[in-house]
C-alpha cells in the first residue's frame, strides 16, 4: 500500500513541500521543496485506499471524518498545493471523472419537487450558522472588491451596489417592478427597493430564507415596496422591468438552462434589464465536483460560458455586457473561511465536530478552487432591444457613485455580524 500511494502522489503532486504519514507510520514526502511544508496523517487503511480509487470523493470523506489529520499547516494549506498542481485531476482519477461527465445530466435533473428538497440541503439549516461567517447583510455570493483591503461588509455592499447600477435604475425611471429570482435572504432585494425605490419582488425555494427575508422588510419599514415569496421562478406569471438573479443559476442543472433563460425572456418587459450572476469556470463543460454534489449542493453545477450563452442567444434575449470577477470569490471565501474557524465552537455546539470538519472542507476547497484553478464569476447583462442600455460603460461608475452618496444618508447604520 505505502509503495502503491508513493508512486501515485509521485506522479500528481510535482510542486510543493508535501509530507503523508501513511497508517503504517511510513513517511513520504512529494513535491519540489518550494512553499511551506504542509503534512498530513492517513491513519486507516480505508482512507488509503479511498484516496486511491476515488480521491475527489474520498479525500474530503477522510477529513470529515477524521481518517485524514493535517499535522502541518491547515486544509487550505492541504488543498492549496493538490489544487495549484498542473492537472486538476490525479491520473487514475479519470475513469471516475469521464463516468461522471456521462451521468451529470441526470443529476442535474432539477423538477420543482427535487428543486426545493436541493434547496433545503443547504439552506434551511440553522439560521445561527451563517450569521456566524457572513456579513452584516447575510450575502451568500462573491463579494465585489474595489480595494485589496476592503472589509467584507463593504465589499458586500459593493457588490449590490455594482448590481444595482448594471440594472439601469436612474432616478427619471420611478416605481420599477424588480424580480429578483432566488433571493436569500433579501439583502439585495431591500437595497433596491431603499435606494432605488423600486417595487421588488422576490422567490425562494427557502423556507428559512423566505420568512427571514420578510420578516427584514417589515423591520425596515419596507414590506409595502419589497415582498418575498416562497416559490419556483418557473410558476412566475408576471412582467417585470427589471430581473436580477445572484447566486442561484448555479442551482439550476444543465437540463434546465433553455427553461430558464425562456422564462427570463417571458417575464422580462421589452425594455427591461436582466443582470445575471453566477459562478462559472473558464474552461468547458465539466461536472460537479462528487464530495460537493453530496454534501453541499446536491444537484448544482458551475457551467461554462459555452454552455451559457447558446441558451441566452436561443431565448431571445440580447447579451449587452459580460464581466468576468476573477479571485473576488477567492477573498470572499477567505473572509468566510477565518470568520467560519473563528466560531468552530460555536459551530460545533449547534451541530458538532464532523459538520465543522465538513463546511471548513467546504470553504477552503472552494475558495482554493478560485485562487489556484479555472473558477470564476460572470455577471451578464441582458435585455431585449440594442437601445435600452448606454452604448459605453462609464455609466456604470457614474450611477455606482449615485448610490454612495444614497448610501452615504442612512439613518440606519450597518450592523455587524452576530450583532
Amino acid at each position: 500500500m505505502d509503495r502503491l500511494l508513493q508512486f501515485l502522489l509521485n506522479t500528481f503532486i510535482r510542486r510543493g513541500n508535501f509530507r503523508v504519514t501513511t497508517s503504517r507510520g511510513t513517511i513520504l514526502t512529494f513535491g519540489d521543496g518550494s512553499g511551506p511544508p504542509v503534512a498530513i496523517h492517513l491513519t486507516s487503511r480505508a482512507a488509503e485506499w479511498g484516496i486511491i480509487l476515488d480521491p475527489e470523493l474520498k479525500f474530503g470523506e477522510a477529513y470529515m471524518d477524521g481518517s485524514l489529520i493535517v499535522e502541518q499547516g491547515s486544509i487550505a494549506d492541504v488543498l492549496s498545493i493538490a489544487l495549484g498542481q498542473k492537472s486538476e485531476l490525479p491520473q487514475w482519477a479519470r475513469p471516475q471523472f469521464l463516468i461522471r461527465f456521462l451521468w451529470r445530466r441526470l443529476q442535474q435533473f432539477n423538477p420543482r419537487k427535487r428543486s426545493r428538497r436541493n434547496v433545503a440541503h443547504h439552506y434551511d439549516l440553522d439560521g445561527r450558522l451563517y450569521s456566524l461567517f457572513l456579513d452584516a447583510d447575510r450575502q451568500y455570493s462573491c463579494a465585489y472588491f474595489e480595494r485589496p483591503d476592503q472589509s467584507l461588509d463593504d465589499a458586500q455592499l459593493a457588490k449590490k451596489r455594482h448590481l444595482a447600477a448594471k440594472l439601469r435604475l436612474t432616478p427619471d425611471k420611478k416605481n420599477l417592478r424588480i424580480l429578483d429570482i432566488g433571493c436569500g435572504w433579501g439583502g439585495l432585494g431591500l437595497y433596491l427597493a431603499e435606494f432605488a425605490g423600486a417595487d421588488v419582488t422576490g422567490v425562494t425555494l427557502s423556507e428559512e430564507q423566505h420568512a427571514i427575508a420578510n420578516e427584514r422588510a417589515m423591520e425596515r419599514g419596507l414590506s409595502d415596496k419589497a415582498a418575498f415569496r416562497l416559490q419556483d421562478y418557473r410558476d412566475l406569471n408576471d412582467r417585470f422591468d427589471r430581473i436580477v438573479s445572484v447566486g442561484m443559476f448555479e442551482h439550476v442543472g444543465v437540463n434546465h438552462f433553455e427553461t430558464y433563460f425562456n422564462k427570463a425572456a417571458e417575464l422580462l418587459k421589452d425594455d427591461g434589464v436582466m443582470v445575471l450572476h453566477a459562478i462559472g469556470r473558464s474552461e468547458g463543460p465539466s461536472v460537479t465536483n462528487p464530495w460537493i454534489a453530496k454534501y453541499i449542493f446536491p444537484g448544482g453545477y458551475i457551467p461554462s460560458l459555452s454552455e451559457v450563452l447558446p441558451r441566452i442567444e436561443k431565448s431571445g434575449l440580447l447579451v449587452t455586457d459580460i464581466e468576468i470577477l476573477r479571485l473576488h470569490y477567492a477573498e470572499t471565501l477567505k473572509h468566510w473561511r477565518e470568520r467560519f474557524l473563528a466560531h468552530r465552537e460555536e459551530v460545533e455546539r449547534i451541530y458538532d465536530q464532523r459538520f465543522v470538519r465538513m463546511w471548513e472542507f467546504y470553504l477552503a476547497a472552494s475558495e482554493m478552487s478560485f485562487r489556484e484553478q479555472n473558477m470564476m464569476v460572470f455577471q451578464i447583462q441582458m435585455t431585449k432591444r440594442q437601445d435600452v442600455v448606454p452604448i459605453t460603460r462609464d455609466y456604470i461608475m457614474r450611477e455606482e457613485q449615485r448610490f454612495r452618496m444614497l448610501e452615504d444618508k442612512r439613518t440606519t447604520p450597518l450592523r455587524l455580524a452576530g450583532e
